[in-house]
């Protein structure tokens, strides 16, 4: 029995679709992710391991909205809200109601926010694959082109298309592990996610 021409054709088809599928590499998903992700929402568990291997654990939520406009809110074990607001950086403490600004451009630059909400990941960060697969997914390691600040490398790992962790490490040796859960991608976010005004009464220092 032959194959009808047909069919020949979808087969090959299937098989040159799989091809390029399988081709894709960490980094490809990432420069994706970045291209065709616009906003997101998740939340989150971190994880700070110090040089000595005593580990902190915190959890909150996260949402992003490209371009530079993300927020953090750690919720255990002590609460802290981190904003950026496109302009400024804000960081509230709210038990000791206290608020904290930086210019975004000073505040973003080469941390793992900015490898997350920029649009031009490749101008901030030098992007490679790492070879094979850790915790089922696959990981890019991007370096600072930059040697201001603390952190040394960051990974991001990818499950398919989706975000699923970020790992960092640092100059005072310590590796921060964050894994996103039920990462929403293109989520549709109250206008105000992104607005900080201090609360009244509060500390406030801006830079």
């Amino acid at each position: 029995m032959t194959v009808s021409r047909l069919t020949r054709t979808t087969v090959l088809a299937a098989f040159a679709f799989s091809c390029a599928a399988a081709s894709a590499t960490a980094t490809d998903e990432l420069r994706d992710f970045v291209k065709n992700v616009k906003s997101g929402k998740s939340t989150f568990t971190q994880t700070v391991t110090a040089p000595d291997g005593k580990q902190k654990l915190s959890n909150g939520s996260f949402a992003f909205s490209r371009p530079n406009r993300f927020r953090f809110v750690y919720e255990k074990p002590y609460a802290q809200t981190v904003v950026g607001d496109g302009t400024k950086v804000w960081i509230y403490d709210p038990d000791l109601n206290q608020a904290s600004s930086r210019k975004m451009g000073d505040a973003l630059a080469n941390t793992p926010a900015a490898l997350i909400v920029s649009n031009d990941i490749d101008n901030v960060f030098t992007l490679a694959d790492q070879p094979g697969t850790k915790d089922g997914l696959q990981w890019v390691v991007a370096t600072p082109k930059q040697a201001e600040g603390t952190v040394r490398t960051l990974k991001v790992g990818f499950k398919g298309h989706a975000l699923a962790q970020l790992e960092i490490d640092d100059s005072f040796g310590q590796h921060s592990m964050i894994v996103f859960n039920g990462f929403e991608p293109n989520a549709k976010l109250p206008p105000d996610t992104f607005v900080f005004v201090p609360p009244k009464g509060a500390d406030v220092a801006e830079q």
